[in-house]
């Protein structure tokens, strides 16, 4: 194949800016590069290892659609995604194409939030300009989402300067009672919402409730 080298020199300066995109955010943006000449082990290269993948693992659907299509979109930028373990993150996915126009490569980079948004919660109550009712309920929807669990749970760890999942465990227990308590769990699925929140199991959930 008279452009395997000239794609071989491709891939190895992709694996440079992976490498380099990983280190420029440690701990929070893992960086994936995908050999889409080979889909069944299409993982070249990961920085920042946080979905838990190998090298040499094979392709998501993205890669094999930019395989089927040469047309496919180059760029899918800030979708909503989720790693393994159900932390949420934000991904974008460029596709790399070689000189005769067909896709040799994908460079991913997924973002975790989770790790973002006591960061947020804690700004936000820094320029809120009616401090005095900021831990003040002053009224109880009926309706309790995952979106309203979340940001009680976010907040409550924002509190301590740390995320949902790295709370210690007294503080897990101390927090699900309260929710016990306040009737969250008269929400549809609350207990698993809580335990994927936190990162412990369901059956754990229940038992910190008594």
């Amino acid at each position: 194949m008279s452009g395997a080298p000239e794609d071989e020199h491709l891939l190895a300066e992709a694996e440079k800016i992976a490498q380099a995109l990983g280190r420029m955010f440690p701990g929070i943006c893992e960086v994936v590069l995908h050999d889409l000449r080979d889909p069944d082990h299409a993982i070249r290269f990961i920085e920042n290892n946080l979905s838990g993948r190998q090298v040499g693992e094979s392709a998501t659907e993205l890669g094999l659609a930019r395989i089927r299509d040469p047309h496919y979109p180059g760029v899918i930028q800030n979708y909503a995604n989720q790693f393994p373990d159900g932390r949420p993150a934000k991904s974008t996915s460029i596709g790399i194409k070689n000189a005769a126009g067909q896709y040799i490569a994908a460079l991913c980079l997924n973002l975790d939030i989770s790790t973002l948004s006591p960061i947020t919660l804690t700004l936000s109550n820094l320029v809120a300009t009616d401090p005095e009712n900021r831990d003040v309920q002053l009224e109880r929807l009926s309706d309790r989402s995952r979106r309203e669990l979340r940001e009680v749970i976010e907040t409550a760890a924002a509190e301590r300067s740390t995320t949902p999942r790295a709370l210690p465990r007294e503080a897990k227990k101390d927090l699900v009672r309260r929710l016990y308590e306040d009737g969250y769990f008269d929400t549809r699925n609350a207990a698993q919402t809580i335990a994927d929140l936190l990162g412990i199991s369901r059956a754990s959930v229940y038992s910190y409730t008594k």
